[in-house]
């Protein structure tokens, strides 16, 4: 990094700034090189001022949540890294009636936003139950289970363009499938845009029902899915159509294989699982090895539902 870019980013940020950040200590796998720099700005104005700096001095950026669904390779981020969890952790109610609307601001934790959701009776939100990441990575990889995704929900979305304007795109603009959001906005699918905040519209329920339904999903979760070990979540997409990602991997006898310190998960194929040392490398070697036996006795290429960044 520029030596004049680490003295701006020290002057806007001062603590809220880290350098050469390990990126492996900010992602649920545990795996990847150092950032240029990491920062976690501690208000929308200071995120605001951050952007607009950023891309006059044209420094990549990236943005995270709590990093679940990401795989950094061990060259690390050549840029500055943004995590929001300090700037934008707010939700509250603003409407109830037979549809309870909840705003959800992008650095929120997805469990967090869930057990706010069952403690004051409203539903819909029991898909996400178990599902880690924030509420700005759900809305943007549309994340779900086969009850219910994000799209459901979602009413409204208001996000950061690059012109450091803020805009509300309501349900009408926003397009949804499969782990993907698109919206009319310029570049979006290369950063584009920040999501900052989602109006979600969920219904009255009792929470005492809402709690026992999320005690009976949490402990089917950790039945089937190794919840206790460092993973990205679903490593692959499950294809259109036929078996699931995991059914296949299953079926190609994939369960347990190790490279290096990575590991397919013994509980379920479509987790790689971090065994204490893996590096990036071993997790890449395992993915592909692991896509290609499926594609030999399947002729099915599974695609990514992680996100892979970095060098």
């Amino acid at each position: 990094m520029q030596p004049e870019w680490r003295k701006w980013l020290s002057e806007t940020l001062n603590t809220a700034v880290r350098f050469d950040e390990p990126m492996a200590a900010h992602t649920a796998l545990g795996v990847g090189g150092p950032a240029w720099a990491y920062a976690a700005p501690e208000s929308l104005s200071q995120l605001r001022k951050l952007v607009k700096g950023a891309a006059q001095r044209q420094i990549p950026c990236w943005v995270i949540g709590s990093g679940s669904n990401l795989l950094v390779r061990d060259r690390g981020i050549p840029g500055l890294v943004i995590c929001l969890h300090r700037c934008l952790s707010r939700i509250e109610e603003t409407g109830r009636g037979r549809k309870a609307m909840v705003s959800a601001m992008a650095g929120v934790r997805l469990p967090v936003l869930c057990g706010y959701a069952q403690r004051r009776g409203f539903a819909g939100l029991e898909f996400a139950w178990g599902i880690p990441g924030t509420v700005g990575g759900a809305v943007f990889m549309n994340a779900g289970t086969a009850s219910g995704t994000m799209a459901d929900v979602v009413q409204s979305v208001s996000v950061l363009l690059p012109g450091n304007r803020i805009q509300r795109l309501e349900k009408e603009a926003l397009s949804f499938s499969y782990r993907r959001l698109s919206c009319p906005v310029p570049d979006w699918d290369r950063g584009g845009a920040i999501i900052l905040e989602a109006s979600l519209g969920l219904r009255p329920e009792n929470p005492g029902v809402l709690r026992e339904k999320a005690v009976r999903i949490l402990r089917q979760r950790r039945e089937t899915q190794p919840v206790s070990a460092k993973s990205a979540g679903s490593f692959f997409k499950n294809p259109i159509g036929g078996k699931t990602a995991g059914e296949l991997l299953d079926r190609a006898g994939l369960k347990g294989m190790t490279i290096g310190g990575a590991q397919i998960s013994p509980k379920h194929a479509n987790f790689i699982i971090n065994l204490g040392n893996a590096s990036a490398a071993d997790v890449l070697a395992l993915m592909e090895t692991a896509r290609q036996a499926v594609l030999e006795k399947f002729g099915v290429y599974l695609e990514t539902e992680v996100k892979i960044v970095g060098e």
